[in-house]
């Protein structure tokens, strides 16, 4: 069999735990028999990072920038009980976080809908796709502990040496302290990258925050969110795209009774939470596409969801496990697919295309892991293993 040639190599980036071992599958049964592609690998597991100071994290991001697209996988990122586990130097950051912020990407999560499992919120008929600012925020979040009672302040001083200082807090005892920023481009990037998307798709764009609150930071967004839809008024008006902002706790409300079928932006943090949120509404994490968008075009693919720590130990013990692999091979499909689009070759975008319709054939057929089988409408016909699911899609190509 003559394999597809993917003309611009393709960066991967391996992650940790459970899966790590379904990346490896997934490239052996269904990427690596059928494509022609100059891999350009990152190993950014745990340990790995942990022997490099995280050098591999900054190198994986600079290959992306260089290429133009690259595929993730799921990676850990350390807290306390991690520390101790695999024996860190320190406590390194997120990779997902450090990518981000070296593309000053958008993250656009949408989840993968099938017939036979229907959203647990009635009202959703059709698609909510998220869109998270992936640039600052709590997560470039600088933190204190103090045990001392004592004056907190915010303090800026500007390039021309002038500064400004606001009184946080005065603490009679201990307390936590935390100071996040964001910039002006990395908001209006965040804005375009939306709008952007909703032309492409179609699809209204909602905003949401919390400027009764956060008067500066939250006014802020929607400040320069407003600008940039009221810049672009003439295409959206002509696309038939409507923008609406809303505060964030009403925007949770609306959903749940709204049908679907728009772009939902948010801050770093909300995006994050609610993705989830909306993950599980229609049916499972495992069930979410992720991309990593940023404004000079750059793309990273992931799944949306963590490293499946307890099938990984279950894994270790030689037990049986039913891990669902849907998000990592769409992750996959939609490199691919954007690797194709960019350089002109139908025939890589045709084999995403195929791959992603076998995997929903599959679910379809009633052959799914165990995760997806209490929310099927009708009994599985099989609960797969790891492996077996993977090879039941193979089976479709």
């Amino acid at each position: 069999m003559t394999k597809i040639k993917i003309k611009t190599p393709l960066v991967e980036m391996d992650g940790d735990e459970m899966t790590r071992i379904i990346w490896a599958s997934i490239k052996q049964k269904l990427i690596l028999p059928f494509l022609d592609a100059d891999l350009k690998y990152f190993d950014l597991g745990l340990k790995h990072r942990n022997d490099t100071d995280d050098k591999v994290t900054l190198d994986a991001a600079a290959a992306v920038a260089k290429y133009g697209v690259g595929v993730k996988c799921a990676t850990i990122t350390p807290d306390n009980e991690r520390m101790t586990e695999y024996n860190l130097k320190k406590m390194w950051l997120s990779p997902n976080a450090q990518i981000r912020g070296f593309l000053d990407g958008t993250v656009f999560r949408k989840p993968i809908i099938v017939k036979n499992i229907k959203p647990a919120v009635r009202a959703w008929k059709r698609a909510i796709t998220v869109a998270r600012h992936a640039y600052g925020d709590i997560y470039k979040a600088q933190e204190i502990v103090t045990d001392k009672a004592g004056k907190a302040e915010l303090v800026f001083t500007a390039s021309d040496g002038q500064t400004s200082k606001v009184t946080v807090a005065d603490l009679k005892g201990p307390g936590v302290l935390m100071g996040m920023h964001n910039t002006v481009s990395s908001i209006q990037s965040f804005a375009r990258a939306c709008i952007q998307y909703a032309l492409t798709e179609k699809i209204d764009i909602w905003f949401s925050a919390k400027d009764t609150i956060s008067k500066k930071y939250d006014g802020k967004f929607k400040e320069i969110f407003a600008a940039e839809v009221s810049a672009a008024k003439q295409k959206l008006d002509a696309a038939g795209v409507n923008y609406k902002y809303f505060l964030i706790d009403d925007a949770v409300a609306q959903v749940m009774k709204n049908e679907g079928g728009m772009l939902w932006a948010m801050k770093n943090y909300d995006g994050d939470v609610l993705s989830d949120m909306i993950a599980a509404g229609f049916g499972s994490l495992g069930m979410m596409t992720s991309v990593l968008v940023s404004p000079d075009g750059k793309f990273e693919f992931e799944a949306a969801h963590g490293t499946v720590k307890r099938h990984y130990y279950k894994h270790l013990k030689g037990e049986e496990t039913s891990t669902n692999s849907v998000a990592s091979i769409f992750a996959w499909t939609g490199a691919i697919k954007k690797r194709g689009a960019l350089d002109n070759t139908p025939d890589a975008v045709k084999f995403a295309d195929k791959l992603e319709a076998a995997v929903i054939k599959t679910i379809e057929s009633g052959r799914v892991t165990k995760d997806l089988e209490p929310l099927m409408d009708e009994p599985a016909e099989k609960i797969c293993n790891t492996e077996e699911f993977i090879d039941e899609v193979a089976s479709k190509l």
